[in-house]
């Protein structure tokens, strides 16, 4: 892993999903000794991918916090070995005067012939009575040319505000938190942007970040710091269309608020102008490094919008569910934060880099290394590390019934104790819930005996029927078929199967009897806590399970 500081921005709905995957991947140890500094940016405040992205993160950094160290520290090969810093900042459309773009550009002030100039400046690009007047408040809704504008402009206001002392708002703080520690890094900082080239904030947000970000630090200081794009390493998404949702009627554009509205038959069309853009702008060339270009090249999948009387595009409604380019977006990431290719050319235009995955009978087969490569094993990394967490979870859910309510952690924690591993009693009920409901956000749960898939289930099944790693049988979703599994075979490969101890022992029970009391945490893994050492213990026994039948 890079020593360079490391920092993710999601941007819009899109990237706060692919920022789920992000921590998810961080939640399966594939960010060891890292601290990553992780900024929420969006128009919309109430959104609710954003609101489900931030919640996973808090949820997190509660399982690794230890009494007033909040969010713990960085660990390494084993669980949860990031640490993760949340800053949010979203650009504020609230008050009076600030609605929408007539309003917020202030273009009816002035002496006449200025009015006049700015009416005809503004109408040249932004249709008068629709985009000039629409609520800001849920996002640029595919007017990218006005989204770039009004992005900029909420950074550099931002640090104007900052910059003066007066009228700082909670959400800039959040973002001159982020800035600082981005000034601080320097030269060492790699920035990934999260976010998806079709829509409206993240395809709005891209171009500019990185220009934003520089005159924030200049407003800020007074001019007396800068960010050196030679320098700094940046890196993003280009994630096009890979979604569907129900076009909005007639009746719904006819209101006010929704007089401009995404409209996801466009998405194609939106994709290929803005690739062509990417390729040929040359600001967007040097400021870069990598840009990873991630799509879905089959008919896009629709969002589920059954009973919705509208279309949702922004607001706390807006709760799509997870896909498997998300995953791949934050894969990317992965690369980037590892990537020692051209990393150091400051000379050099950006990097598009892309791979393909096998598509036979109209189905996509997805293996390790088709998320991570194999370039020191990555994939295999990937693959033991995910399965692994994957196992825990059923040994949370599925054995210890923690998505119908009952003991989940605490269960295995007493199961553990009949084993005389006694130094893990002292784990609290509260620190047990954290980690039961997040695996409850991982693979599934239940709400009123209707089964929920979590993030993994949406995952696998943006692909199924083809394959994704794992046995389908690893993803059951009934009661009655959650009782048969096998913890100890959810891959689908056989090598990665657990021992089986004997005939009348199966391998949750030979694992518990056998492997869990072989191992222990190990002091390269830097765990100091009870919950940090008993995640290790845990790592150390799944992992070397797998492993058994490939020595």
């Amino acid at each position: 892993m890079s020593q360079d500081k490391l920092f993710v921005i999601a941007i819009g709905g899109t990237g706060m999903r692919c920022l789920e995957s992000f921590t998810h991947l961080c939640g399966i140890g594939m960010f060891d000794n890292q601290e990553i500094e992780v900024l929420t940016l969006d128009t919309d405040q109430t959104n609710g991918n954003k609101a489900k992205a931030e919640e996973l993160i808090r949820l997190y950094n509660r399982v690794k916090t230890f009494g007033s160290n909040e969010g713990g520290t960085p660990n390494a090969n084993t669980f949860f070995s990031a640490k993760l810093n949340l800053h949010r900042y979203w650009t504020n459309y609230a008050g009076t005067g600030r609605e929408n773009y007539k309003n917020l550009s202030k273009i009816s002030t002035g002496i006449p012939a200025q009015q006049q100039k700015n009416k005809l400046i503004s109408d040249l690009f932004l249709d008068t009575d629709s985009v000039q007047e629409f609520d800001l408040a849920h996002g640029y809704r595919a007017q990218t040319h006005l989204g770039s504008m009004l992005m900029y402009h909420g950074i550099i206001e931002a640090a104007r505000n900052i910059a003066k002392g007066v009228n700082v708002q909670p959400e800039e703080k959040d973002l001159n938190s982020f800035m600082s520690k981005l000034e601080q890094a320097g030269a060492n900082a790699r920035v990934f942007i999260l976010g998806s080239v079709f829509g409206g904030t993240g395809a709005s947000s891209i171009p500019v970040i990185p220009k934003a970000l520089q005159e924030f630090i200049k407003i800020r200081s007074g001019g007396k710091s800068d960010i050196d794009f030679s320098k700094v390493k940046f890196g993003a998404t280009l994630l096009t269309e890979y979604f569907t949702f129900k076009k909005p009627d007639n009746n719904q554009k006819s209101t006010k608020r929704d007089s401009v509205i995404a409209d996801s038959s466009f998405f194609p069309l939106n994709s290929q102008a803005a690739l062509q853009f990417y390729q040929g702008d040359p600001t967007v060339k040097k400021t870069y490094k990598t840009l990873y270009h991630i799509g879905w090249p089959i008919v896009s999948k629709k969002v589920d919008e059954e009973g919705k009387e509208k279309t949702e595009t922004g607001g706390a409604n807006q709760k799509n569910p997870c896909h498997i380019t998300e995953l791949l977006s934050a894969c990317a990431a992965y690369d980037f934060f590892t990537r020692k290719k051209g990393m150091d050319d400051s000379t050099a235009d950006a990097e598009y880099v892309y791979k393909a995955v096998e598509f036979k009978n109209n189905s996509f087969n997805f293996s390790f290394n088709d998320f991570v490569g194999n370039e020191n094993k990555a994939g295999e990394t990937f693959a033991n590390r995910l399965g692994a967490f994957f196992s825990l979870a059923h040994i949370s859910l599925t054995i210890n019934k923690a998505s119908t309510g009952d003991s989940g952690i605490r269960g295995f924690i007493t199961r553990c104790d009949r084993q005389k591993l006694t130094q893990y009693n002292s784990i609290s009920d509260d620190d047990c819930d954290d980690i039961n409901n997040y695996f409850k956000q991982f693979a599934y749960t239940f709400e009123n005996e209707k089964f929920i898939p979590g993030w993994l289930y949406q995952i696998r099944n943006t692909v199924a029927p083809g394959t994704f790693m794992f046995d389908s049988k690893a993803f059951p979703d009934t009661s009655n078929e959650l009782k048969k599994l096998d913890v100890g075979t959810l891959f689908s490969d056989a090598k990665y199967h657990w021992p089986k101890g004997g005939i009348m022992s199966d391998r949750y029970d030979t694992f518990v009897k056998d492997q869990l009391i072989k191992q222990n945490y190990k002091e390269e893994q830097k765990v100091s806590t009870v919950k940090e050492k008993f995640m290790a213990h845990i790592y150390n026994a799944i992992t070397e399970s797998q492993a058994e039948l490939t020595k």
